[in-house]
């Protein structure tokens, strides 16, 4: 077996031995580090994560472990669950309003996708692995977009959403088009997700700062019992050129989420934010609303079955009826299972709910890029 101690830029020194993850000291930081062969070859590459200062550097400045790349050998902080967060990426909607299938359209000056922009953020937050929840036949689609640009930089895993997964025995209404939800997309994500992993839609842009806090509950608090929301003012989250559909969080005196309230036809009405319903225009006010941005624990999994299967008894001949994240949510509250923290953000939200949205979104990024925030190419 062969050893190698090195001296680590910001943790003091790691030694570790190839073939298995061998060992891992802590640093200064209290991250704990791991020295990993025979891993996904996504994951091989010249950048090393040392996460406890959510740094990222190339193995050139690093040259004692730098020479041994070609070994196919990783730094990677793993957490208190021994392993890095998933992405998980709900990308099999299809997107109705918009027109296209947006998951795919480049909004950067190098034609990145909104997509592209979430997974950069994400390896910078120390993100181990994205898994893009897609259908079938879309898989040769996003292999030759994403595969070739990720490569070397995170581990990519594929989920599908095919229609009569986890149905258990139920029958796919032959009317119904759309795939059956948010929820059901996680359920099908089971078969590749071991770790605390992230949920987030393939056609938002969340912004760094979401990016950075879900991995540090990820990494620091996730539990079968303690999971979280990252929750955004709601003033942030608008478009322009119409209302808009928002789940306005209920929250308690500690922080946790107590309900998701579904609010249509939300705009700005002069200088307040309103709603409208059958009964009039009400004034929303000052509030955290979710954008499908959740962190949780692969425990979570089985509560998704069950609850897709009650969903299913009471809705699987209705071919419009939709399965989302928060049913699951709302279900293991209110039976004590779990709380959910709301993680308040400070990020802009920006996406296309409208065809007008687009340019709105190129020119957002395009002031992120002058302000430093982007490089103007993501991966050269």
């Amino acid at each position: 077996m062969r050893c190698i101690c090195a001296v680590g830029f910001l943790t003091g020194y790691l030694c570790a031995c190839f073939n298995e993850i061998i060992a891992g000291y802590t640093g200064m930081s209290g991250a704990k580090f791991f020295v990993v062969s025979n891993f996904h070859p996504g994951t091989w590459s010249n950048l090393y994560k040392f996460y406890g200062s959510q740094h990222q550097l190339p193995a050139s400045q690093f040259p004692l472990f730098a020479k041994f790349a070609d070994h196919r050998a990783s730094v990677l902080f793993a957490g208190k669950h021994g392993t890095m967060a998933s992405l998980v990426i709900l990308a099999a909607g299809m997107a109705s309003r918009y027109g296209s299938m947006k998951q795919t359209e480049g909004f950067g000056p190098s034609g990145e996708t909104l997509l592209e922009y979430s997974i950069y953020d994400a390896i910078q937050a120390g993100f181990g692995q994205v898994v893009f929840i897609i259908q079938r036949q879309h898989e040769d689609a996003f292999r030759s977009m994403f595969e070739p640009k990720l490569r070397g930089r995170i581990n990519v895993a594929y989920a599908f959403q095919d229609k009569d997964a986890y149905m258990n025995g139920y029958t796919w209404p032959a009317e119904r088009v759309k795939p059956w939800g948010t929820a059901h997309a996680v359920l099908c994500s089971q078969p590749v997700v071991r770790e605390p992993f992230a949920v987030i839609n393939a056609d938002d842009f969340y912004g760094r700062d979401a990016f950075v806090r879900a991995a540090t509950f990820l990494r620091d608090v996730c539990s079968p019992q303690r999971m979280a929301l990252i929750g955004y003012e709601l003033a942030r989250t608008l478009s322009a050129h119409g209302s808009v559909s928002r789940g306005v969080c209920d929250v308690d005196e500690q922080g946790r989420l107590s309900g998701i309230t579904e609010r249509t036809k939300v705009y700005r009405h002069e200088a307040e934010i309103v709603y409208e319903d059958d009964t009039g225009i009400h004034p929303l006010g000052d509030k955290r609303v979710s954008m499908n941005f959740w962190c949780m624990h692969p425990a979570v999994y089985p509560v998704f079955e069950k609850e897709f299967h009650r969903f299913l008894s009471q809705n699987h001949l209705n071919p419009k009826s939709e399965f989302f994240i928060p049913i699951v949510a709302d279900a293991m509250i209110k039976c004590g299972a779990a709380v959910f923290e709301v993680l308040p953000s400070s990020a802009d939200w920006f996406g296309v709910t409208y065809r007008e949205d687009a340019g709105h979104v190129r020119q957002s990024i395009a002031n992120l890029i002058a302000k430093g925030e982007y490089p103007a190419s993501l991966w050269t």
